[in-house]
């Protein structure tokens, strides 16, 4: 498995495990030069989003991948945690439903957990 699979793994696991809602990959390996993989998802209020946040780079950084730059952290309506290959998208729900980056990026491939698993 590749090193940006593995990333987005760890990261919708590390998601999945604080409750994050509608968590959605999208492949943009083909259409993007920006990264392989987005990761889009959401919690209820800032202190859940705050915390996926916290556990998908505690989880990516025990597997050794550290984060290029993450961005939105203290207002934590939308933060960003950038690492190169995979780019993770954590919303409150309001500015998931205002930026609807899955409309943006619809030319990308819909991936599934199971999927990446492979």
């Amino acid at each position: 498995m590749d090193e940006s699979r593995k990333m987005a793994l760890i990261a919708y696991d590390a998601l999945d495990d604080k409750k994050a809602e509608n968590i959605s990959m999208i492949d943009i390996a083909e259409i993007s030069t920006l990264g392989d993989y987005f990761i889009i998802a959401n919690g209820h209020n800032r202190n859940q989003v705050q915390a996926m946040a916290d556990a998908v780079e505690e989880e990516l950084g025990k597997a050794g991948f550290l984060p290029k730059q993450i961005e939105g952290y203290q207002t934590a309506n939308w933060i960003l945690l950038d690492y190169r290959d995979v780019i993770i998208h954590v919303f409150s729900e309001e500015d998931r439903e205002f930026y609807d980056l899955e409309r943006i990026w619809r030319d990308g491939k819909p991936v599934s957990r199971e999927e990446l698993a492979e």
